[in-house]
């Protein structure tokens, strides 16, 4: 069912939050304009206020206080102390538009909704002591906007005959799980008839008078998609709203809580793997592995197969399907076995045609079996900090006829992440010592390869943070400190180029937050007067474009004129990064397009998610897929 109240659609994902000054503005003008401006900054999707004609809502008896109820006349009290003057309503309801939050408002009986039309509002909100009154109802429903009722102080009878009395005049309507005591005791909120609520009607929310935050919270994941609660300046203020309302500090702890849960609630529809999740499982999942070196032909036993760490092959759980299968290649002592292993399908490398030099990753143990396979126009080395101990002349010998490309560790010993651009300077100082050893590294990997005139280093070079991103103001002197490690580099004979970067990056097998070489205006302001040049990593760009809602084929436009080098891969929503060509959601055809007119001389490796698995036959997929698009 939809629900939408101006630009709002309600219930697709991003809980509707409404801060209900509703009187605790305290009959202060200028006080409700600044209770506005604190919605605003606290993130509030709408302000929500009340208007009553007292004499419209109350009998005259109990107005003149004849002896009515004390309760009764001290409500009464307030009103005609608190109560704004519709002038002042209107100029509020102007004030919110100008302020970029939607002005909501609460009518108390019909002539208020006579009112309120003149201001063009684009919603009602009923409040409980009117979800039984049918006149007020039905003069709501005739203006054809959406309403909001809350449910507090009703039966389950009473909520049921007014959800068909909105269903019979096809009115579009939310109804509110609420307990209207000032403040409600946890114990007699029952959260769990949000549950209920929702067999009688879609779009259900909550309303909460409770102290603190934590109920509300709960309540967007048990499926309320608005959540209104009381805004006051002071909970010590006069009036009997107060004491159930949130400061601003508790209010925007709630809206930023109720934020993380919006995305944290995902979908129902199946259990998907984060990149986080799949980088832990292969370091510390199972996998079925030779138990002894076994020949091609064997019929596999019980005893030719073991259970060990890492989770890079075929799952345990394959474990009955593997035996008695005739194994179709040799295999040494703990080899990963493949789902090749049980589906008997697998795709070899070839030679292929590019238009631009391409390559395929490698790290110095496998260079030699990637060598026998393909004859490429590159190698990328993939380093990792136990590798920049190592002596290349102990995996390479000669010299060869392609270039190279050098991927520089994010991670060095001590669990220490390259970051060039930190202001810690004892930090960065480290990052400076290992960045240098990459570089000599790298000069002597250039005697192997006489061709490749000025190596390139791909690096994530840093500016990460641990729960948040940093302040934007602080976004320049990031890159200033870059480029003053660039500088005091020494990068003779070499070059670094940095890859661009989604804002999620996985560190540790967890997510952190990435404030540099994310978004392309960026780059075109640095690269241009750093003439610097870029590793386009197009996975991680459209992760970067679906976060922040940009179009990736113009961000492709903009940064293929820095780009020397391309990582290749597909990707999807906001973590799905490295995805094999054609299981995203990026236009291969069209990417390849602009590329080609962009940067037609940059080289390229397939970036794919553990293609190197099974003597990479997710590169060799890869290639097929991109053949004739470069």
């Amino acid at each position: 069912m939809e629900f939408q109240i101006d630009k709002f659609e309600i219930g697709k994902g991003r809980t509707f939050i409404i801060a209900e000054i509703g009187n605790n503005h305290n009959g202060d003008f200028e006080r409700a304009k600044f209770m506005i401006d604190k919605a605003v900054e606290i993130g509030a999707d709408c302000a929500k206020f009340q208007m009553r004609q007292i004499k419209e809502v109350y009998r005259k008896r109990s107005i003149e206080k004849s002896g009515e109820d004390l309760g009764t006349e001290y409500v009464i009290d307030l009103l005609n102390r608190f109560e704004l003057t519709v002038d002042q309503q209107k100029q509020l309801a102007n004030y919110c538009v100008q302020k970029g939050i939607l002005y909501l408002c609460t009518p108390w009986d019909t002539k208020s909704v006579d009112i309120l039309e003149s201001f063009n509002v684009a919603a009602y909100k009923v409040a409980s002591a009117d979800l039984t009154n049918l006149p007020l109802l039905d003069k709501l429903v005739s203006t054809n906007k959406p309403l909001i009722l809350s449910t507090g102080m009703n039966t389950s009878e009473e909520v049921n005959l007014t959800v068909d009395f909105l269903k019979e005049r096809n009115c579009n309507f939310a109804l509110l799980h609420c307990n209207s005591t000032y403040p409600a005791p946890f114990h007699d909120i029952n959260l769990n008839w949000i549950g209920k609520l929702k067999e009688k009607h879609p779009i259900i929310g909550y309303s909460g008078h409770e102290r603190g935050i934590a109920v509300s919270i709960a309540a967007v994941s048990l499926g309320a998609v608005i959540v209104e609660r009381h805004f006051t300046l002071d909970r010590k203020m006069e009036g009997p709203d107060h004491a159930a309302s949130l400061e601003f500090n508790e209010f925007k702890a709630l809206v930023d809580g109720i934020r993380e849960v919006d995305q944290a609630m995902g979908s129902d529809k199946s259990r998907t793997l984060s990149q986080g999740e799949m980088i832990n499982r292969e370091n510390l999942g199972k996998s079925l592995v030779a138990a002894k070196g076994l020949k091609k032909g064997t019929i596999l036993k019980a005893c030719d197969i073991k259970v060990l760490s890492p989770g890079q092959g075929l799952s345990p759980q394959f474990y009955p399907t593997l035996l008695g299968k005739k194994l179709n290649r040799d295999m040494l002592e703990e080899d990963f076995f493949f789902s090749t292993d049980i589906s008997d399908t697998k795709v070899f490398p070839r030679d292929y045609t590019f238009k631009r030099p391409w390559g395929v990753p490698v790290r110095f143990h496998d260079f030699n079996k990637y060598n026998e396979l393909v004859n490429p126009d590159i190698y990328e080395f993939h380093l990792s900090y136990s590798d920049m101990e190592l002596d290349p002349a102990d995996f390479l010998s000669g010299t060869y006829n392609c270039g190279f490309v050098v991927h520089a560790p994010e991670l060095f010993k001590g669990s220490h992440l390259m970051d060039l651009a930190t202001p810690n300077a004892e930090y960065r100082k480290i990052s400076m010592q290992e960045t240098q050893k990459i570089i000599d590294l790298t000069r002597k990997l250039k005697t192997y390869f006489p061709s490749e005139k000025r190596p390139m280093i791909v690096a994530n070079i840093g500016g990460f943070s641990m729960d948040a991103t940093i302040d934007k103001a602080l976004i320049p002197s990031y890159y200033e400190q870059f480029f003053k490690s660039l500088s005091e580099l020494d990068t003779e004979g070499i070059e670094i180029i940095p890859q661009t970067m989604a804002p999620f990056p996985w560190h540790f097998g967890g997510q952190r937050y990435q404030n540099i070489f994310v978004l392309v205006d960026e780059f075109e302001k640095y690269c241009a007067v750093h003439k610097l040049r870029m590793c386009f990593d197009v996975s991680h760009t459209m992760l970067t474009c679906n976060h922040y809602q940009l179009d990736f084929y113009e961000f492709i436009k903009k940064v293929a004129p820095y780009t020397a080098h391309l990582h290749l891969g597909d990707a999807k929503g906001l973590n799905g990064e490295g995805l094999q060509i054609g299981e995203g959601e990026i236009d291969m055809e069209r990417m390849c397009s602009i590329l080609n007119e962009g940067c037609p001389d940059a080289s390229f490796i397939p970036e794919i998610w553990q293609g190197h698995k099974n003597d990479g036959e997710g590169f060799w997929i890869a290639f097929e897929k991109l053949e004739g698009l470069l």
